[in-house]
Formats: C-alpha cells, structure tokens, sequence
C-alpha cells in the first residue's frame, strides 16, 4: 500500500479540517512508531470505513505499540484485552451481576462496549471466545440474555496475531477472517529504521510511556464523522464497480484457491478503495486506488488450495497475478 499524499485543492471547510486532523495522526503515531506507514494508513482506512483490522507480524515489530499510539493520538475511549486460553466470551461481551441489595440482576459490560478494542493474540483464545467478537465487529451490538444492547460509534477491533507460533494457538476461522476489513502484515523494520528505533530507546523512550514520548490526540468523533461524510460523497463510476466484481469474481475462478472473496468482499473493497481516493485529495476512485488496497482487503478473505501452499504460493502472490491479469478500465 502506498503513502497516502495531502492535496486539497477544492476542498473546503469541515472535509478539508478532518483530512487535516487524520493526516496528522500519522505524525503523533510516528514519535512512538518507526516506519510502518502503510499500517498506519491501513488503520486511518478502517476508521473511515467502520470497519476492523487485523495485524499479523512476528513478536517485537510493535503492533500493540501501534494501536496504542493511535489510540492514544485519538479522543476516543480505548480499552486492551489480552486474549489467553483461559479467556472466557463474558469477559469480553460482559454479563449479567446478581445485585444482593436489589434482588435484581444487572448487566455489566464488558471491555468490548468502547471506540477502540485492542484484542491482543486473539490467536491465543479458544473459539468460543473468538465467535463472541462476532456480533460486535458485524453488528455494533453485544446480545446478553436475549437483549441486544448497541456499542459507541465509532467501534473498531484492532486485532493482533502472531504467523509463526502455532503451539497452543486457535487460527481465526473464514468467518471470523471475513469480519476484518483489512489484514495488515507488520514487517520487520528496515535496517535505517531499525537503527532510529535504538538510537531512540538510547535516548530514553519509554514504549509503556506515550505520554511522555509526546503522543496527544490530535483527532475525535467530530472529525470522524465529517470525514466518512466526506468519503461518502467520493464519486465510483461503474466501470470502478465493475472493475472491483472482475477482480473478486477472478478469485472465485483460480486454481490454486478453494474459496475466494465473497460478495462481502467486494464491498470491502469498493469502500477502502473509496477512502484511499478521498486521503489522497480527490473525489473520485481511479483503478489504481483498488489496486492499492486490494491486498490488505482481500488477501485473508482467500484460502489456497494444500498443493498451491506447498509450492510455496501465497494469497498475495495469487491477487498480484489477478491484478495483472484482469483488464484495467479506462
């Protein structure tokens, strides 16, 4: 994914203001975070479009770190679950509490009802608890007891996993996968980035310390708002629809795949390529914008066939070739 740039030519008033507040997240995230731009823009995405992401990298590239300096650069209310085997679904949806003074039962919430909920290892829990996210992250609402109760708007899931440690992990089913809009890889840091990360630790920063890093909200609910109202005037002509159902029906159709992006999918895409045109500075969608996001939104909404996986064929590898393949609209 690329960097999104600022340019504001015939953009006014609140639209103009809520890009500026979002581009200025990417700053605050960056006296915390080195480098990982494009994961900082791919959570800048799903913010716009109501939508969640899960981060995948290896231990120690900061992807807490990540999700805790945005959180900590936006007004919102922000809670962390730390998913362990042990973890059951009322701690995280909440339960019903016998009041002895009342003789009532009372609901308590749990650690879900917030702006952004930063599930730590979410591979590290059980099924059972994973599915209790499933309402919340589909339905912005938790049913306890037959009562559906509504989350705060804006609700965001930034889940965090490990790809190399299987021992006493529960890998996320398709249905689970299909909840998140985008899937980010963290990579490991380039050797400039990895030398300003030590000079900074040198230096003193402290990661469990954002305050004192200089980390501050820069951006709220407001601003949010006025840019998904923003993004939802961002113009798509058919042929950029037609494009994106090409590219999703392609994956339906290739060999080394046994399930490919379902039509929830495609909406995926059609709504972060609409994002990604408006931080850019324009008001309409171009082939390049869902090319841009077409691997973080659909590459976890895939699965390759055992014979591809063993010839060393990934889900990016198999989009890439789709991409190249399916005839871009003029």
């Amino acid at each position: 994914m690329m960097d999104p740039t600022t340019d504001n030519a015939g953009k006014t008033g609140d639209a103009d203001t809520a890009r500026a507040s979002l581009e200025a997240l990417r700053a605050e995230i960056a006296k915390a975070v080195v480098g990982q731009d494009p994961a900082v823009t791919g959570l800048v995405v799903a913010l716009l479009c109501r939508g969640h992401v899960l981060l995948e990298g290896v231990p120690g590239v900061a992807k807490t770190l990540l999700v805790r300096a945005l959180a900590s650069a936006l007004e919102l209310d922000t809670k962390r679950v730390q998913f362990t085997p042990d973890l059951m679904p009322s701690d995280v949806t909440g339960s019903l509490v016998y009041d002895a003074r009342t003789a009532e039962f009372s609901f308590q919430p749990g650690p879900v009802f917030t702006n952004l909920l930063l599930a730590d290892e979410i591979n590290r829990t059980p099924p059972k608890t994973q599915s209790s996210l499933l309402e919340a992250m589909e339905e912005r609402q938790v049913t306890v007891d037959g009562t559906p109760r509504p989350l705060p708007d804006p609700f965001l899931v930034a889940a965090t996993q490990n790809p190399v440690e299987y021992e006493g992990t529960y890998p996320l089913p398709e249905a689970q996968l299909d909840r998140f809009l985008l899937k980010l890889t963290i990579p490991l840091p380039s050797r400039q980035d990895e030398i300003d990360v030590l000079t900074r630790h040198a230096e003193g920063f402290n990661p469990r310390d954002l305050h004192a890093a200089g980390v501050r909200p820069v951006a709220g609910p407001a601003d949010l708002e006025a840019a998904r109202a923003a993004v939802a005037k961002t113009s798509i002509s058919p042929e950029i629809t037609a494009y994106v159902v090409d590219i999703c029906r392609a994956t339906r159709e290739s060999p080394s795949l046994t399930l490919g992006v379902s039509p929830r999918g495609a909406t995926a895409l059609l709504a972060t390529a609409r994002a990604w045109a408006w931080l850019t500075g324009r008001d309409y969608v171009t082939p390049d914008d869902v090319k841009a996001l077409a691997l973080p939104t659909l590459r976890h909404r895939v699965q390759l066939r055992p014979e591809a996986e063993m010839e060393g064929v990934t889900p990016d590898s198999v989009i890439n070739a789709i991409l190249a393949h399916v005839p871009v609209p003029r």
